[in-house]
């Protein structure tokens, strides 16, 4: 059976290159980074080759990165590190209604513990308005989180704007990159950056391994102690393997992030033109302002986990919404938040590409598609 994979923005496929890079720590330099004999330094230095590979990409210096296990690690270390760290200061945080589940149960878990926090409404799109950043911004405020890029509708967020914002209020700010990390431009300093999260899998790197940006003086406690790992900020024995293939990721988007960007964008617009044929369909997101490898529809009177299973019975991987969240039940918080209804929200497809997606694949779907929606309309309980 054909097999089409379009679901890189849930993970990708580990890049060849990026794993002969991994194999040798996994089992001849397997040093443990805090030893002092020979093994052990060479481990810590590949993993400061990795930290200048990973910062290199997003325009830091390398002592400003630190790794992490994952981007729900680094984003629950900048809400709570940075909120109990700054508590003489104040203890109101700003983020959005569309952000991450890691961010919005972070900042849930600080409100119980008596932190203030803003979620900012978005427009149709998804954009937050940096108008309403700042009207928000009040004495007490600590930090506003606004992620790069959404994950489930792809909407890039206006963060240099808002970035200029808090810089000039001296409140400290945060993106979640996770997404867009390796796909579109970063660059903290532009940008007005005090922390990033970013991660490998969404990359052609390992799972397993996120990382953190933080500026020079920010003040932020870390919420794993033991034996000081990574400047004291993310105690654990380091994942040597996963952050060398981090670093050798990093690497490689630098040198194919632009042609990769502008295949996927033509593949993305052709996808997008196909399926809003299909009646009754929409697009969710930015037209244009999304990430390039991104399309989440809405189809009335279906089920979009439905149409993920008729879509995985003819070969092609998708999903309904964001990965970590598609089996509960309830819609998405991203698609409610944008105006769409219950069951409007509960009938979207999100189909992300990657660099191995071609053509022919576009075509496929574009061809199996309309038939599915058809089928599933005939049947379902929601047709009036």
């Amino acid at each position: 059976m054909k097999k089409i994979y379009l679901d890189y923005a849930a993970t990708t496929p580990v890049d060849q290159r990026v794993l002969e890079e991994m194999k040798p720590y996994f089992n001849k330099d397997f040093g443990n980074t805090m030893s002092v004999h020979s093994s052990g330094r060479a481990a810590k230095s590949a993993i400061d080759d990795a930290r200048e590979r990973v910062a290199k990409l997003m325009g830091a210096k390398p002592l400003r990165i630190i790794f992490t296990g994952s981007a729900t690690e680094s984003n629950n270390t900048v809400l709570k590190g940075i909120a109990f760290a700054n508590k003489d200061k104040g203890n109101h945080i700003i983020t959005s209604k569309i952000e991450h589940d890691c961010v919005l149960n972070s900042a849930r878990w600080l409100e119980k513990r008596g932190f203030k926090v803003t979620y900012l409404d978005v427009d149709k799109y998804g954009l937050v308005d940096p108008n309403d950043v700042e009207k928000a911004i009040t004495d007490k405020t600590i930090l506003v989180s606004i992620m790069h890029a959404n994950n489930e509708i792809g909407t890039i967020e206006p963060i240099e704007e808002i970035g200029k914002i808090c810089k000039r209020k001296k409140v400290y700010f945060h993106t979640d990159a996770a997404q867009s990390f390796g796909k579109i431009p970063i660059d903290v300093d532009k940008m007005n950056l005090d922390l990033v999260t970013v991660n490998a899998h969404k990359m052609y790197g390992p799972q397993g391994v996120g990382a953190l940006y933080i500026r020079e003086g920010v003040k932020i406690d870390p919420i794993l102690h033991g034996g000081g790992h990574e400047f004291g900020l993310r105690s654990s024995t380091s994942n040597v393997p996963g952050i060398v293939g981090f670093g050798k990721a990093a690497e490689l988007r630098m040198k194919e992030m632009k042609d990769e960007a502008k295949k996927l964008t033509k593949l993305r617009d052709r996808l997008i033109e196909g399926v809003l044929k299909i009646e009754n369909s929409r697009l969710n997101g930015h037209p244009t302002k999304r990430l390039p490898n991104n399309t989440n529809f809405s189809f009335s009177f279906i089920e979009g986990e439905a149409l993920v299973l008729h879509l995985d019975m003819k070969g092609v991987d998708a999903s309904t919404g964001s990965a970590c969240s598609s089996k509960s039940l309830e819609p998405s918080h991203v698609l409610t938040a944008i105006g769409l209804k219950h069951d409007q929200a509960h009938g979207s497809l999100r189909l992300s590409l990657g660099k191995d997606t071609k053509d022919k694949d576009i075509d496929y779907v574009l061809e199996i598609l309309p038939g599915i929606v058809k089928n599933l309309r005939m049947i379902s309980p929601f047709k009036d």
